[in-house]
């Protein structure tokens, strides 16, 4: 059972990121501004907890910080290889659409890899199948389908079940 305080403000944090967000917003600290931010910063959040679905949350922060910096390594590795690729002959390119099998089922875990993938130039995620068995990726140039199946599967979505308490 909730708390009376937990029921009247369900997302405190939230609810101090919208007070602020509305007063640097209006630039302005004037007692109307800090009521009416209030009272946005009480209300807002009553009326979407409702909508707010228990996510995971993150087991081993550690893990967190180091596939943030693999991504951001795997972008840049990315972005020179496209850029080289793109230089060269577009006879050469190889565009696929390959399937990939889905071990996680979780909502938030699905989007996470998914956007990491998009994020990486040179591929792209296109849809998730209604069963949520398989993710589709556009890959700019395929050279090793399974190769980069395994790749998916070991560098992101391997690692993002370890990170989070799935």
């Amino acid at each position: 059972m909730k708390s009376l305080a937990s029921r009247l403000l369900p997302m405190p944090m939230h609810s101090v990121l919208l007070l602020v967000s509305w007063l640097i917003l209006n630039n302005s600290v004037s007692p109307g501004h800090i009521v009416l931010g209030a009272f946005l910063a009480f209300t807002i959040p009553l009326l979407v907890s409702g909508l707010h679905t228990p996510q995971p949350g993150i087991r081993r922060y550690g893990l967190a910080v180091r596939y943030a910096l693999m991504v951001m390594y795997d972008i840049v590795v990315a972005n020179i290889e496209v850029a080289l690729k793109i230089v060269g002959p577009l006879k050469n390119l190889q565009p696929a659409l390959i399937a990939v099998p889905m071990d996680i089922t979780n909502d938030l875990l699905l989007t996470v890899l998914a956007s990491t993938i998009s994020l990486t130039p040179g591929t792209v995620s296109a849809e998730l199948s209604e069963d949520r068995k398989w993710l589709y990726v556009h890959v700019l140039n395929l050279e090793d389908e399974e190769a980069l199946i395994r790749q998916i599967k070991q560098r992101y979505e391997k690692k993002l079940r370890e990170m989070f308490e799935c």
